[in-house]
């Protein structure tokens, strides 16, 4: 069955939290604008922005090792972590002016206060932190990290993870007060009802299975329903692809230029869960260790208080594995589909690079329940096996392209992807992210919206306070963002 064209101004594709931050933040700037949303699940969120498939770190660079490196000279390069914590203030900014303005409400059923701790064994490891932390500390959006190395103070922050420590090792830890744990899934759902009232078109159970770009310049959009097979055919002036994993597929279906020379790489996860009270009582915080060599940094092990459906858990990993669905929900074929003829190349020069990456990825699939508990007892020595069960976390998928630094670069981090018109866009890649998802939309949106952009940047000052500055270079500012943000998200 073909049903006849309908035509709007803005396709999303994906309900997760890209496409619910890109549409509420376009009908806010222009409430005239048509929206349209297509989810080929049931319900929104249920991929990469679900709570049970994320870490729900709110990063903001304030315990993740791998967001700051060490210099050949022993210095410690922040940059990374002064730009990844601008982003997230941006996001906390967004998040109180839809709190603020009613568009969303109870923030607590999405953000919770929730101290961010870094944690690292061995004497080289704790100098390092030291002169992270040193370094850290003199910017304003890190001045209130703490640092110890003294083992009252971490049987204070960490009881847990202190119970019965018997190692004579060295163990450092930094401590921020101002970390967050985020319920990514219920501020995706917020996003999704508020943009329902705002009239937005938004259509579950059903799958985009091609894209193409007209005579007249807009793209027409072919959609199966899932649930009888109908064929729609849907036109836009702009497309965005914001599937998650999905995204390369989709992306690779337009022929842009810049949907080339590109692929995907799958990593799937593992987490250990604990939902014992009386285990889930002696820790209160999110705390990042160091990636093992060889590991990529969505592994770095860590143990995490969370807050779902109004009970807390802890989180401990994640165990990284191969898969090559490049959704949960995916197909085992996705991996061979996203192989073209202008990627393959890209694709075998990124295999052979990366070839330990696969290996280590192999053997942590093969850990038994033994050897991952066995991990965890180095974060909480006293944790026993049947306190801990097994849950698997969504499918990521990092970006493989062509750079200036060679072919098949495997590249971690969030990525836009536009056309040379702007009329079509795509998310790659994974954390941070849902993390900064605000600060990345306004980017798309200034690179595939520039005639209007100039006329919206009042609302969008509106909306982020800090746009178009530096909160590292304006404490007076930073610290009044943060006494609003708190106070309107119940911090």
């Amino acid at each position: 069955m073909k049903d006849k064209n309908t035509s709007t101004d803005i396709i999303l594709i994906g309900a997760g939290i890209m496409s619910a931050t890109l549409g509420t933040i376009l009908n806010e700037l222009d409430p005239k604008l048509n929206i349209t949303i297509f989810e080929k699940l049931k319900e929104p969120a249920l991929e990469s922005s679900n709570v049970w498939n994320n870490a729900g770190t709110g990063h903001a660079a304030l315990c993740e090792l791998n967001y700051t490196t060490e210099n050949p000279d022993g210095t410690v390069d922040i940059s990374k972590a002064l730009n990844i914590n601008e982003q997230f203030l941006q996001s906390k900014q967004f998040w109180a002016y839809l709190v603020n303005n009613g568009l969303i409400d109870q923030p607590q059923q999405f953000i919770r206060a929730l101290p961010h701790m870094s944690w690292v064994f061995g004497e080289e490891n704790v100098k390092f932190l030291k002169r992270r932390y040193e370094t850290m500390i003199k910017s304003p959006l890190f001045a209130d990290m703490e640092f110890t190395d003294e083992m009252d103070k971490l049987k204070e922050w960490v009881p847990l993870m202190m119970d019965e420590r018997t190692t004579g090792e060295p163990v450092a830890a930094t401590k921020m007060e101002s970390g967050t744990d985020v319920n990514f899934g219920n501020l995706t759902i917020k996003l999704i009802e508020h943009l329902e009232r705002k009239s937005a078109n938004i259509h579950f159970q059903r799958s985009v299975t091609d894209l193409r770009q007209l005579d007249n310049g807009t793209w027409e959009v072919k959609v199966k329903n899932n649930q009888d097979d109908a064929i729609e055919f849907h036109t836009a002036n702009h497309v965005f692809i914001g599937a998650g994993g999905g995204a390369i597929h989709l992306l690779q279906k337009t022929q842009i230029n810049q949907s080339r020379q590109i692929g995907g790489f799958p990593v799937s996860g593992l987490f250990l869960v604990c939902k014992k009270p009386e285990v889930v009582k002696e820790h209160m915080a999110k705390v990042y260790g160091k990636a093992a060599v060889g590991a990529p940094p969505m592994s770095v092990p860590h143990l995490d208080t969370r807050f779902i459906d109004g009970k807390e858990a802890l989180f401990f990993g994640p165990f990284a594995g191969f898969s090559p669905k490049f959704l949960k929900k995916g197909s085992n074929l996705d991996l061979i589909k996203s192989v073209k003829p202008n990627n393959v190349f890209t694709m075998l020069a990124s295999a052979a690079k990366n070839f330990g990456l696969t290996k280590y990825l192999v053997q942590q699939l093969m850990l038994s329940k033994t050897e991952r508990m066995d991990a965890l007892r180095e974060f909480i020595p006293t944790a026993k096996d049947e306190d801990w069960e097994i849950v698997v976390a969504g499918q990521r998928v990092q970006i493989i392209k062509d750079t200036d630094e060679g072919k098949g670069m495997l590249r971690f981090g969030t990525e836009v992807i536009t056309s040379d018109d702007g009329s079509v866009s795509a998310l790659l890649g994974a954390s941070p992210g849902a993390s900064i998802t605000p600060a990345v939309m306004i980017d798309l949106i200034e690179r595939c919206f520039p005639q209007q952009f100039d006329g919206w940047q009042d609302k969008i000052k509106e909306m982020i306070p800090s746009y178009g500055k530096l909160l590292n270079e304006n404490k007076e500012l930073l610290q009044n963002i943060q006494q609003m943000t708190d106070e309107t998200l119940q911090l």
